[in-house]
């Protein structure tokens, strides 16, 4: 009998095996931060004692993510995944959620689309070996501090649609990693951050508004200056040609292409935008 369950400290080591089966190169300290956002969000599926399924969801109100979802070979097209994804779902609308998005692979489209998903946006996921990005004048930027805390709450929220906090704190909160806020005047307009690890960087969120291209590009460049030598990912949708431009000027190829959909109402705005993970949004 297959069950859903709360992933706890002990399946680390056996969901970062599933995952990595998919090459996501993922390690405990993924799901470690993922039980932070969200400790009830992150699901394991058990076939009697084996553990042969993992996925995360996160709850931001009256938006949710899901992501990260792996069935064991030998259990797939069985409807273990889809056991997961309702599992997920119910989680989410009993939090408020009246939309739910995922990064899919196009293969899976159809997978997802039966579930309830509707297709809404190309993503690009690019990679860098080694990030190469020289200083320019930062002009009206300023590097990410605490007391800039409520203006990237809000500037985020305008763009994704509710309040990612919990999230944005743990992100801000961390020392090793980097952030530039943009302002006209005395007003913040945008920003963008970048979660470090050991060797490797992970760039997102920006959020900027649709008419300040420029001001995107200088956010980018900003943090990727900072993030100069290492390896590096982002995810952007397809459409914003001119930010991908930056980003292979900047030693970024792309790796692999994704489609977001959105169970209920799509939460497409008019801005410009990185994905903060695949599987938080």
């Amino acid at each position: 009998m297959l069950i859903v369950r709360k992933m706890q400290p002990k399946d680390f080591v056996r969901a970062v095996e599933l995952a990595n089966t998919m090459n996501w190169h993922m390690t405990p300290h993924d799901f470690v931060f993922n039980s932070r956002v969200e400790p009830e969000g992150c699901l394991v599926l058990q076939d009697g004692s084996a553990l042969v399924g993992v996925a995360t969801c996160i709850s931001y109100g009256s938006v949710g993510w899901f992501g990260n979802l792996i069935v064991e070979e030998s259990c797939r097209h069985q409807g273990a995944g889809a056991v997961l994804v309702s599992h997920a779902l119910g989680f989410l609308k009993g939090n408020g959620a009246a939309s739910v998005g995922i990064y899919a692979y196009p293969h899976l489209k159809d997978f997802y689309g039966l579930l309830g998903f509707k297709l809404d946006a190309e993503f690009v996921v690019l990679k860098a070996d080694a990030v190469s990005a020289p200083r320019e004048a930062q002009d009206n930027l300023k590097v990410l501090k605490k007391g800039d805390f409520a203006a990237v709450v809000n500037l985020d929220r305008a763009c994704f649609g509710d309040s990612r906090e919990r999230l944005l704190r743990l992100i801000l909160r961390e020392p090793k990693n980097r952030g530039y806020i943009a302002f006209e005047g005395d007003e913040p307009v945008s920003f963008a951050a970048a979660k470090v690890f050991v060797g490797s960087a992970e760039v997102g969120p920006l959020v900027c508004p649709v008419n300040q291209p420029e001001t995107a590009q200088r956010l980018l460049k900003a943090v990727l200056h900072e993030l100069d030598g290492l390896e590096a990912y982002l995810y952007m949708p397809a459409a914003q040609t001119e930010l991908t431009r930056t980003a292979l000027a900047c030693g970024f190829k792309e790796d692999f292409r994704l489609v977001r959909m959105f169970w209920g109402s799509s939460l497409s705005r008019s801005c410009l935008y990185l994905a903060e993970s695949l599987e938080r949004g």
